[in-house]
């Protein structure tokens, strides 16, 4: 099948170079111009795909092609790209940055390649000039089939840009465009933590950040010039992926500021078996919503609203009563951490032994496939999953009932896993082993009678 999905590609030349803040600016400008825009991201990351929905009012989709195979990419990027006049792809990390110093394997540019999209180069001039040049080049010719063929200048000033951009017009001789300039807007800055980007819900007076940035995109991005690469981008020809219908169940699904790390597909999948997701919040809520055949705890930030979560124990007690009797539960990262008996020095639900710490540093950071070691809610032994972790804080007992294996070779073990109960630090994505969703929606059909 074929899907026609105008699109291009922002890139980085690395992290910190301003991608997030230029497709943001691009985003809402192209929102303003009352386009329908769809986005998505490259990579695993969670809180940029929140910033685009935030902008866009839509679903933000991320592509990873250490999670998916190549049809399944493009599948999503056909779905969730539908009906839209234009499709943003964000970057991560570096262009060509991939699982390793050697190989491109899962990097922004092997997306690009794959989904043939026009790719558009984001550089820092800030403090450059010919040097541009240097890096532009450097970028276009590291491989033959690059895909980049724009560029655009963030910390740019007014005043160095035309020349910058002639300059580039001549030394690439139209093959590389120049596609206009952010300057530096320090007002409009993304504040950061350790883990990334401060969630989208976090930032302070985030909507005058962004229509600052919009109103200048408009002004010195040539949006018309991205619409028109955009519009040059192949049909995506891709083969369905159909989810098998069951009768409904109700699912619990944790959402607050403590716990927001969720994938738009991953949580579409089980809509798309029949599930009615039943947003709840960890933070405020006294107890589970009634008559939910399963529970769905994902990642976020529980350690930084621990007070909060210790204090609200009439819900603590009514998840892990729910937990005893064995309600169905995913507990991913944080959620995890919820489920163990302390954070810090502060009590949780206690379901789990151990407790959590900051090691102050990041822990088994990285992607990994995950396998089983014997039959659980979500596979039998030896099915695996690929995912990633990405936490500062470590438990005292982690769980042992899946081992990992990172690409170079390191393995530990990891998560507890039960006939009802998936919880790790793991985070995974239903796309990269449907069968862990449909043994998950499953185990809700057969026990949701217990919790009516």
């Amino acid at each position: 099948m074929k899907s026609c999905v105008p699109r291009f590609l922002l890139a980085g030349t690395g992290s910190g170079c301003g991608k997030t803040t230029v497709t943001c600016a691009v985003l809402r400008a192209l929102v303003d111009r009352g386009l329908s825009v769809g986005a998505f991201k490259c990579g695993p990351d969670y809180i940029d795909t929140m910033f685009h929905s935030k902008i866009t009012g839509t679903q933000s989709t991320n592509l990873d092609l250490f999670f998916f195979d190549e049809n399944t990419a493009k599948y999503l990027l056909a779905r969730n790209g539908s009906g839209c006049a234009v499709s943003v792809i964000e970057g991560v990390m570096g262009y060509y940055d991939g699982m390793g110093l050697k190989e491109t394997t899962a990097s922004t540019y092997e997306v690009a390649k794959m989904t043939e999209t026009p790719a558009v180069l984001v550089i820092n001039a800030k403090g450059a000039s010919l040097s541009v040049l240097a890096a532009i080049h450097g970028f276009v010719t590291f491989y033959p089939d690059s895909q980049i063929q724009g560029v655009i200048l963030n910390q740019c000033s007014a005043m160095s840009y035309p020349a910058l951009a002639q300059a580039i017009l001549e030394r690439f001789e139209g093959r590389v465009r120049p596609l206009g300039y952010l300057p530096r807007m320090e007002d409009c800055t993304l504040e950061s933590r350790r883990l990334g980007l401060v969630t989208a819900e976090q930032v302070e007076r985030l909507e005058e950040k962004l229509k600052k940035l919009a109103k200048q995109a408009e002004c010195t991005v040539d949006l018309d010039g991205l619409l028109t690469l955009a519009a040059k981008a192949p049909p995506v020809d891709y083969v369905p992926i159909e989810w098998p219908r069951y009768p409904s169940v109700r699912i619990a699904v944790a959402k607050d500021a403590a716990f927001c790390f969720y994938y738009g597909d991953h949580l579409q999948a089980l809509r798309d078996m029949g599930a009615q997701l039943v947003p709840f919040s960890p933070l405020s809520d006294g107890e589970l919503p009634q008559n939910v055949q399963g529970l769905y705890l994902g990642g976020g930030y529980p350690e930084l609203y621990a007070r909060e979560l210790s204090e609200n124990k009439r819900l603590c007690r009514s998840i892990h009563d729910a937990l005893q009797k064995g309600l169905p539960c995913i507990a991913e990262c944080g959620g995890f951490m919820y489920l163990t008996e302390r954070i810090g020095g502060y009590e949780m639900v206690g379901f789990l032994p151990g407790a959590c710490f900051d090691t102050g540093k990041l822990v088994r950071f990285g992607y990994a496939a995950f396998k089983a070691k014997a039959d659980n809610l979500l596979c039998k032994a030896g099915e695996e999953i690929r995912g990633h972790e990405f936490h500062y804080w470590d438990a005292t007992e982690p769980g042992s009932d899946f081992s990992a294996a990172k690409p170079s070779g390191k393995r530990w073990d990891c998560a507890f896993a039960t006939s009802s109960l998936y919880a790790g630090y793991p985070h995974f994505h239903f796309y990269a082993n449907p069968s862990f969703a449909k043994n998950f929606y499953k185990a809700c059909l057969k026990e949701g009678k217990l919790y009516d």
